[in-house]
């Protein structure tokens, strides 16, 4: 189910950008830094093969939804309808999808061994 996921991301990772630039460059770089650049330093132990600073499942669940939140966004700023449609429905996919490993990720054990 990581697919639906990394396509959420990507999604993401374009619009945020494509967005934001017209506003600010220097914001639109601090976004695909920060959607790019937090999950890849920050996880759970057991969720990624490697993790560079161990958090707890609930940061993990806030970046997933952080990084669904501006693609939604940011899909309906940027692009035309029918594109940002198709985004929010595979945004809302990978909400339905993920349930399942969010609620691992939220386990009062998982979160105690961080």
């Amino acid at each position: 189910m990581a697919v639906p996921r990394f396509l959420a991301e990507l999604a993401a990772w374009v619009a945020a950008p494509w967005a934001l630039a017209p506003h600010s460059v220097p914001l639109a770089v601090l976004a695909v830094v920060v959607l790019v650049g937090l999950p890849t330093v920050f996880a759970t132990p057991g969720d990624k093969a490697s993790v560079i600073v161990a958090v707890p499942g609930y940061v993990t669940v806030a970046l997933v939804l952080l990084q669904l939140a501006a693609a939604v966004a940011a899909s309906w700023a940027a692009w035309p309808p029918p594109v940002a449609v198709a985004v929010t429905a595979l945004c809302a996919a990978v909400v339905v999808f993920e349930v399942p490993r969010w609620r691992w990720l939220l386990t009062e054990r998982r979160n105690a061994r961080v």
